[in-house]
């Protein structure tokens, strides 16, 4: 089932109620019909009973000029498994992110390049005034040419950023947001830690709107992916800002219901 969406680059939220008939596993997905891997949501969720029905909240801080939602049965090629009961969109309120002009600027073009990652080529990608410089490279080498798992890291003498497409280009736009967002972090606070940014950059990225949920793939399925390579730290990293992740979530909702 898809869904034209006349998003207009608004920020909305969409309510959406489903009934499954029969125990299955619905996929949800947000993406710009016009380019590929341009992929603004991308949610999975099961049905363990017939009759089910669950709502879901789907926000998008940013969105292209047109949209399509897909809903789908995952194990099936029709859609006769499941019906919408209601669909609502809204307005989203305006962002509200604590930081200085220039990390405003770095987001705006961090926001803007990863919306269009998915499908530009590689090469050098300079922000409107020429203030932060984006360097998107096939993948990311160390000096004797081996494939580092990085999607991204920063030049520590200067606002310079190098992504890696192959990497890219398989996350959805909130993802690559969450990874930007970080890195810029590690500029702006002039700091090598990797948990300093990781909070720093989770939570411009939550305050700009972005749903939960991804942040939570971006650290469990990303930075914590090869476990094996990177030991036990990293595990502790994950371990730490998802816990931040769910404190600050949790805070926020309370400020909004108070």
């Amino acid at each position: 089932m898809i869904i034209p969406i006349p998003t207009n680059k608004k920020r909305f939220v969409i309510h959406l109620r489903i009934r499954a008939h029969r125990t299955m596993e619905l996929g949800i997905q947000a993406y710009d019909p016009r380019y590929p891997h341009t992929y603004y949501l991308r949610r999975k969720a099961r049905f363990l009973n017939p009759s089910q029905q669950r709502d879901f909240e789907l926000k998008f801080p940013v969105s292209s000029k047109k949209m399509e939602l897909f809903l789908f049965d995952k194990n099936a090629v029709h859609d006769e498994h499941f019906s919408v009961i209601s669909f609502k969109v809204v307005e989203m309120e305006p962002a509200l992110v604590w930081a200085s002009e220039a990390q405003h600027r770095f987001l705006k073009f961090a926001i803007e390049f990863a919306q269009k990652a998915g499908h530009t080529p590689t090469g050098f990608y300079d922000s409107q005034n020429q203030e932060f410089l984006f360097h998107y490279v096939a993948s990311i080498t160390d000096p004797l040419g081996k494939e580092l798992i990085t999607p991204a890291r920063t030049h520590r003498l200067m606002p310079r950023v190098q992504i890696s497409k192959r990497l890219f280009v398989g996350y959805s736009i909130p993802i690559r947001v969450a990874i930007l967002a970080h890195e810029g972090c590690h500029w702006f606070l002039n700091t090598r830690s990797q948990i300093t940014a990781d909070v720093c950059g989770i939570k411009q990225y939550l305050d700009y709107g972005f749903p939960k949920i991804e942040a939570v793939y971006a650290m469990t399925k990303i930075f914590g992916s090869y476990p094996q390579l990177i030991g036990q730290a990293q595990l502790e990293r994950t371990r730490e800002v998802l816990d931040f992740i769910e404190s600050y979530t949790h805070e926020k909702e309370s400020i909004r219901y108070t």
